[in-house]
């Protein structure tokens, strides 16, 4: 059996996209769609083993199998240290070594959890610094769009009444003073929470 390469199978993924057509979609939100899967596949494979081990181990951590499996190990511990099974314990009553072995896990599955939490906190602050940007891009072009729409409305001489809204409208917004805005009021809200 022929193994594929990376290239090829990245290839095979990109015609399986150009071949997948809703006809309720219209083309621009399908080039969105199939750009964003795009993305999620190459963060996907840019991640490192560590990472990827990580993940495979949080994922498996929080699953209901986990779970299951860690009730039968408790169980059977528990019933062989009883000498419920016939069996010599090796643990007596508290179960020392299993409380040890237990904190050991919970220590490593945590720092596995924070791994993974932390790549995904910093794909989010890529995604939120990407939406900031087309945001901000947006608010640009809409500005000027408004602008150029009253230019030709004087020009054409078409009746509007005076709109002050419109010619706030049509000033740019300065994030920094916007934040500067947030945090006050933030705060205010904040203090006002304490009285």
């Amino acid at each position: 059996m022929k193994r594929f390469g990376t290239e090829h199978k990245k290839q095979l993924h990109a015609d399986q996209m150009d071949r997948v057509r809703h006809p309720g979609l219209a083309s621009v939100i399908e080039r969105n769609i199939s750009t964003i899967a795009k993305l999620r596949h190459e963060t996907q494979a840019k991640r490192t083993l560590e990472h990827r081990l990580a993940d495979l181990l949080t994922r498996f951590s929080g699953s209901m199998l986990f779970a299951y499996l860690h009730a039968a190990w408790f169980a059977l511990w528990i019933a062989v240290n009883l000498g419920w099974l016939g069996l010599t314990p090796f643990d007596p009553y508290p179960f020392g070594l299993l409380t040890l072995i237990v904190s050991l896990e919970a220590i490593f599955l945590s720092t596995f959890v924070l791994i993974s939490q932390n790549r995904q906190a910093e794909l989010a602050d890529q995604r939120a610094d990407m939406d900031l940007q087309i945001n901000l891009l947006t608010e640009y072009e809409v500005t000027r769009l408004l602008i150029l729409v009253d230019r030709l409305a004087k020009h054409f001489k078409v009746l509007k009444a005076n709109d002050g809204e419109l010619e706030e409208l049509e000033q740019d917004v300065d994030p920094e003073v916007l934040q500067a805005e947030l945090n006050s009021l933030g705060k205010a809200m904040g203090e006002s929470d304490r009285h």
